[in-house]
């Protein structure tokens, strides 16, 4: 069994900061071994650009998969060749085998036919269970889907079950919050959000953009000029946009600056907004009350630099004791949630960044097309 896992951990110095993407596959992985599949499993780990680099190996991966499930992790070399051929043919029913990092060979992100092939000749049968790569077509996601019959794993059946219930049939009420920086990166996921929310929160520094459109000075704050036309239209198509009441401002996004919180129509001149107030948590949270699910996807502020991390943190923790559904859509939200150990409090949590925004916007992603129970996976 071929099996495409997402294990594009962070490292640092050799040791593994956070786990969370081995530890979500491991229900796929064992269901295999506990069936006595020979499962050979495939993943990248950051972008070493088509060449061999040390700091990328997947041994860690291997070795902390084989902690996990209490039971050795062969790690091969390779990922294609006569030696990983040969080392995949002496693998027994029951043994699990990890080979280096695809992202070694420059056809991975070319999605090379011949890549792709010689990853096929492994396997009998593809499972893609990392859906946090699906929306790229790369040959371990999509090529390899050519040469053999491809299923979705456990966690991949997960998140494609539960974010598209959100797309296809919505509980209501539903309440959504977009977080981050750009309109410009999450206008799709706007548009798609807004036909099929009651409610949607905007925080983050895109925030700065649509009160800018409506005529508030934002200091230094970051704002797309380019997209308030795009801000204006959002606001007059008559949907519920819940803005930012206040926000935290600063000279800059830096520890220890002088930080102070303040009405969004005060933003001094030469201040950025770089967080959301008290009052905008509290309004989010009251506009969550009684919410059948809330989908979440950025967070409300400059999270990775406190004191810029109260919002998102405040409204994770007001969250958490909600009796709605809670989905988190991944990405560098689940960092901040993970920090304060909300994570698991929380209904949902996607293991996907790129692949969540693109699969809310109702994309197509190409990871996920090639399955033979993309529809009812």
């Amino acid at each position: 069994m071929l099996v495409r896992v997402d294990f594009n951990v962070p490292i640092e110095d050799g040791r593994i900061v956070d786990d969370t993407r081995i530890r979500e596959a491991l229900p796929t992985i064992q269901n295999l071994v506990e069936r006595s599949a020979r499962v050979i499993l495939i993943t990248h780990l950051g972008r070493p650009d088509g060449q061999v680099d040390n700091a990328y190996r997947t041994t860690p991966l291997a070795e902390r998969l084989g902690e996990l499930m209490g039971r050795p992790v062969r790690h091969l070399d390779d990922c294609v060749g006569p030696s990983v051929e040969a080392a995949v043919t002496a693998t027994r029913d029951g043994e699990v085998v990890m080979l280096e990092n695809v992202r070694f060979h420059p056809g991975e992100t070319k999605n090379d036919p011949a890549f792709a092939k010689a990853l096929a000749t492994l396997g009998e049968l593809f499972v893609n269970d990392a859906f946090g790569t699906a929306h790229r077509a790369h040959a371990s996601t999509v090529g390899i889907a050519q040469y053999l019959p491809a299923v979705a794993g456990l966690l991949m059946e997960r998140e494609i079950t539960t974010l598209g219930r959100i797309m296809t049939d919505p509980p209501h009420p539903l309440v959504a919050i977009v977080g981050g920086s750009k309109i410009s990166t999450k206008i799709g996921v706007l548009r798609s959000l807004l036909r099929r929310v009651d409610r949607l929160c905007i925080g983050g520094a895109m925030a700065c953009t649509f009160l800018k459109a409506k005529g508030l000075e934002m200091g230094r704050s970051l704002v797309e000029d380019d997209q308030l036309e795009v801000a204006r239209s959002l606001l007059a198509s008559g949907a519920t946009l819940v803005l930012p009441l206040d926000a935290v401002v600063a000279p800059q996004a830096r520890p220890g600056v002088p930080a102070k919180t303040v009405q969004v129509d005060a933003v001094p001149a030469d201040m950025t907004v770089l967080d959301v107030g008290p009052m905008t948590v509290e309004r989010f949270l009251q506009t969550c009350d009684g919410a059948a699910a809330i989908v979440w996807n950025g967070p409300l502020g400059v999270y990775e630099v406190p004191p810029f991390d109260h919002g998102t943190d405040a409204l994770a923790q007001g969250l958490a004791g909600s009796d709605a559904q809670t989905i988190i859509g991944g990405g560098d939200l689940v960092a901040a949630l993970q920090k304060q150990h909300l994570a698991e409090r929380m209904s949902f949590v996607s293991t996907g960044g790129g692949a969540t925004l693109e699969f809310l916007e109702g994309k197509v992603l190409p990871g996920i097309a090639v399955l033979r129970d993309k529809d009812h996976a």
